[in-house]
């Protein structure tokens, strides 16, 4: 019997966690059902494709990624001071809330709001994930 591998087209079924440095779980599919995947659509974040290449059925792997191979550093120009009048009418402004943005062109995009005072707010618009060291833990179920 050949050993299948995971390629970049490939159809996967696996259980995944992603936690950070310091244990704390942002996903996690063990203790469920498992998920399946297709990689090279943008279900699985380029960086976590990248580990998942050339792993076979039935590993079991854990990978760690630091931040300029997972979510990169952050940048300090993506934090930015706002009056409550760039602000959409009736968002939430209080600290760690998301605030979703759209641009001139319409696409949308959010920030994390790190500090509130009376003339406005500071938005961080970096990944969430920016600057953090990452653990991605993989069981293969199955390659498609």
């Amino acid at each position: 019997m050949t050993t299948q591998v995971i390629l970049a087209d490939s159809l996967i079924t696996l259980h995944y966690r992603v936690t950070n440095s310091d244990g704390v779980e942002f996903i996690s599919t063990f203790g469920s059902g498992p998920a399946t995947l297709q990689m090279g659509t943008g279900e699985l974040a380029p960086p976590f494709e990248s580990c998942l290449l050339g792993v076979s059925t039935g590993e079991h792997r854990i990978f760690e990624l630091p931040p300029d191979q997972a979510f990169g550093v952050p940048n300090q120009q993506l934090i930015q001071r706002l009056p409550f009048s760039d602000v959409p009418e009736g968002v939430n402004t209080e600290v760690l809330s998301t605030i979703e943005f759209r641009n001139a062109a319409g696409q949308q995009f959010s920030g994390i709001v790190r500090e509130r005072n009376e003339n406005g707010v500071l938005v961080d618009f970096n990944h969430p994930l920016a600057g953090k060291v990452l653990r991605f833990e993989v069981d293969i179920k199955g390659i498609l």
